[in-house]
């Protein structure tokens, strides 16, 4: 088979550059083309002088305000050379030129007078000859007249022809559709289909919204028992936890179309926009029922009325959200429309929103735990190339509070570090390192610091890991570091149990190890340092937390200041008294538990002194180095 050249592709042809020829050789023939020589600009006196003298033969009067004034042929030269002005006139054409001002009648009476004195001094004089006439536009000046307005509507088509391009021709494209919403539609028979197989973790949040697709898979046996499904649920949890996820695989499951679209979306500039938008959406729902309206991160058009930012009363936003009312339980009704949201901010929400027969029930996104981690590892874990000695349930207790974007993150990190280091496979050290870099901040190894200073951090952070190792209700020490990361010079790594319900007494050995690293400094090098300054931030929240809302002050008594919605930030719900009462309180919970800290310093100076020559000394140390030195950890005791 013969080998066969391809053509190369030729240009195409724009004819956006045969117009802009057209309008460069318009606009160069009306500036340079046909110009007649540039006369001489005459005043009156000039005027006066050239009728008097004789040398004019015909005056021609354009438009009633220029006046070309022209020489007689035989006394051109003799004017030239009499007149340094005239001195480079042209043989032929307009010699001088004069601006009447629009005055006619007076131009001409002015004449009249130069032509009566020229015939007394010369009465051969030739009479001079006035002609007044009115120009003509060519095609060319039309042209130049109208091109600005040609250029503007050239502008204005290619503007519109390339939204309607960039919109693909949906609903949001185009300035005339500019009230519709942009929902993303994926059907039952889209290749992006996601199931509850795909969601690892969150059960109970399965387990409670298995109604919705159950009603959805089989609503003719409800309708028989004449019950209702819930018209909305409102998906509330932290950030990264799955709650979109969560919503496309109730669409998934129920084999029903699934309409998606984010709060922002509904605001506009324009207004009236966003309650465009708002009935649209609900439009598009209602042609293809039953299906599912997904709408995230709802908070930004449903925030309670009335402590929005503006002062008007007819917000966009405020007339956004009663549409949304409206909508989702009005006059109308929308059968076979089911109304899903997320958001991490439930307090802001308005109570009308929130109420039976709008989002009837909260389902709760929570924080994974220790099982469930372990199966979102698993998930995301499927395209790696990983060591077989990985341990997953390992990698699970050792990311408490991660949610599961915080995981896959980890597991990306993990294979970006062992690419970086020219790994075959990802191992467990990639992923601790992972963890580091997330939790902690990338390494500063080349951070200046003196022998001093790196002697100081090692006791603070040997304090930590002893006091904690030492009392029964801290969380076990899984490691200590003084290789600087982020803010931090040194950090000292636990593994927090994950308790529902704390007392008063884990409250107290918590605060105890926070303090430790300062309390070691001063005991042990006579240091009072910047270092401490995250411990002691966290240790005054959970002291005041202590006092103000947990009810664990017998001199505060049972009383809780916790406000969820938020309140009046410059109003506080309790008396100066009380605030003082509660300054003192907390300062004295601080000073118990620094001298619990300093008690077993006191008797741990040794042991301290060691831990922190072997932190000196490699930098980072395990569980396994601390017990060497301290024995066995009073958690392990307590268990036993």
């Amino acid at each position: 088979m013969a080998n066969s050249k391809k053509m190369p592709l030729q240009p195409r042809f724009n004819f956006m550059w045969f117009w802009a020829v057209v309008a460069v050789v318009i606009i160069g023939y009306s500036m340079f083309g046909g110009a007649d020589p540039r006369p001489v600009e005459g005043d009156w006196n000039m005027v006066d002088e050239l009728v008097e003298g004789g040398y004019v033969e015909r005056i021609e009067v354009k438009d009633k305000e220029r006046a070309s004034i022209y020489i007689h042929s035989d006394k051109i030269d003799a004017l030239s050379k009499s007149d340094d002005r005239f001195q480079y006139m042209p043989l032929s054409g307009a010699q001088v030129v004069y601006n009447t001002g629009g005055d006619v009648q007076y131009f001409a009476e002015r004449i009249a007078k130069a032509e009566a004195v020229a015939k007394e001094n010369n009465p051969n004089v030739k009479e001079v000859i006035v002609k007044y006439a009115r120009s003509e536009k060519g095609w060319g000046s039309y042209i130049i007249d109208f091109l600005p307005w040609i250029l503007i509507i050239a502008v204005w088509i290619f503007i519109m022809r390339s939204m309607a391009r960039n919109a693909g021709g949906g609903a949001g494209g185009g300035i005339m559709n500019v009230g519709k919403a942009r929902a993303q539609m994926s059907d039952k028979n889209s290749k992006e289909r996601v199931t509850f197989k795909d969601v690892a973790g969150l059960e109970e949040a399965k387990i409670e919204i298995m109604e919705i697709v159950d009603f959805l898979k089989k609503a003719d046996k409800y309708r028989a028992l004449g019950a209702k499904i819930p018209k909305g649920a409102l998906l509330a949890g932290p950030p990264g936890t799955g709650k979109t996820l969560l919503a496309k695989a109730v669409a998934g499951e129920a084999n029903v179309p699934f309409l998606s679209i984010s709060g922002s979306d509904f605001v506009e500039m324009f207004v009236g926009v966003g309650a465009s938008r708002v009935r649209d959406l609900f439009e598009q729902a209602k042609k293809v029922a039953p299906c599912i309206v997904f709408i995230d991160e709802i908070d930004a058009i449903g925030r309670a009325r009335g402590k929005n930012s503006g002062f008007s009363g007819n917000d966009e936003r405020e007339n956004t959200l009663n549409q949304l009312l409206t909508e989702m339980d009005g006059f109308q009704t929308n059968a076979g429309v089911i109304v899903l949201a997320a958001t991490n901010r439930v307090d802001i929400l308005d109570k009308a929103l929130m109420r039976a027969g709008r989002f009837d029930r909260q389902i709760e996104v929570g924080l994974p735990d220790v099982k469930e981690r372990k199966e979102i590892f698993d998930v995301h874990l499927r395209k790696l190339k990983l060591d077989d000695k990985l341990d997953r349930e390992f990698l699970a207790k050792q990311t408490p509070g991660f949610a599961g974007a915080d995981i896959a993150n980890v597991c990306n990190e993990a294979a970006l570090i062992a690419a970086r280091h020219d790994k075959d496979v990802v191992e467990q050290a990639d992923f601790l390192a992972a963890i580091d870099r997330i939790v902690g901040g990338l390494e500063r190894r080349n951070m200046p610091m003196t022998a001093t200073e790196r002697r100081s951090t090692a006791i603070h952070e040997s304090g930590h890991a002893t006091v904690m190792w030492r009392l029964e209700h801290c969380d076990p020490v899984l490691k200590v570091t003084i290789i600087p990361r982020g803010r931090s010079l040194g950090a000292t790594w636990y593994l927090p149990e994950e308790r529902v319900n704390h007392n008063l007494e884990h409250f107290r050995h918590k605060l105890a190890g926070l303090v430790a690293g300062r309390v070691a400094e001063q005991m042990l090098m006579d240091v009072t340092s910047t270092g401490a300054l995250n411990d002691l931030e966290r240790t005054t929240k959970t002291a005041y937390a202590m006092v103000a809302y947990y009810g664990m002050s017998e001199k505060v008594g049972n009383v809780s200041f916790y406000d969820v919605s938020g309140g009046d930030a410059f109003k506080k719900p309790f008396s100066e008294r009380t605030a003082e009462v509660i300054d003192d309180e907390v300062r004295r919970i601080v000073d118990e538990a620094v001298a619990m800290a300093r008690t077993i310093v006191e008797a741990e100076r040794e042991n301290i002194e060691r831990m922190a020559d072997m932190l000196l000394d490699k930098e980072t140390i395990f569980s396994e180095d601390i017990e060497s030195i301290l024995g066995e950890a009073a958690q392990k005791r307590s268990e036993k």
